[in-house]
């Protein structure tokens, strides 16, 4: 059997403050944010299916991450629900999403990432996920680190 690492990336925008935080990321301000989405396993070797040759079909992995974290979070405004924010009144705005963590690039590419291992088939599993704010920074979860 080979197995093979094969990844997808995504992009949305997104908006987030850190409550309590001691500089300028305390304010509400946006990123540019990119997702790398890693997945390991067999590739199929079956010469009568038409996903012959696979890990995983590409569009397989997007109509997972797409939905559950692209669709949801792209233009949307993301704080901290044990923040005093959590009693302004956004209700003017579609998507304003009050998680129970600070918004950090390391606890949404750890969300992330239980999100889409809930979601792969079996025979694939989730091997590294990344999570870009800037051009040069970036939180990244690895299986390998959380066994």
């Amino acid at each position: 059997m080979k197995k093979i690492r094969i990844t997808k990336e995504f992009k949305f925008e997104m908006a987030h403050a850190l409550y309590g935080y001691d500089g300028l990321c305390k304010n509400i301000h946006g990123h540019s944010y990119r997702l790398w989405v890693t997945v390991i396993g067999n590739v199929l070797d079956d010469s009568k299916s038409v996903k012959n040759g696979m890990v995983l079909d590409f569009s397989l992995l997007k109509k997972i991450v797409k939905p559950e974290i692209v669709d949801k979070f792209d233009h949307s405004l993301v704080l901290n629900a044990n923040s005093p924010h959590a009693d302004t009144d956004f209700s003017q705005f579609e998507k304003v999403f009050f998680l129970p963590y600070q918004p950090t690039s390391e606890n949404l590419v750890f969300d992330f990432a239980t999100t889409i291992q809930k979601k792969l088939p079996e025979n694939v599993q989730l091997h590294k996920v990344i999570l870009s704010e800037t051009a040069n920074s970036y939180a990244e979860w690895c299986a390998s680190d959380n066994t």
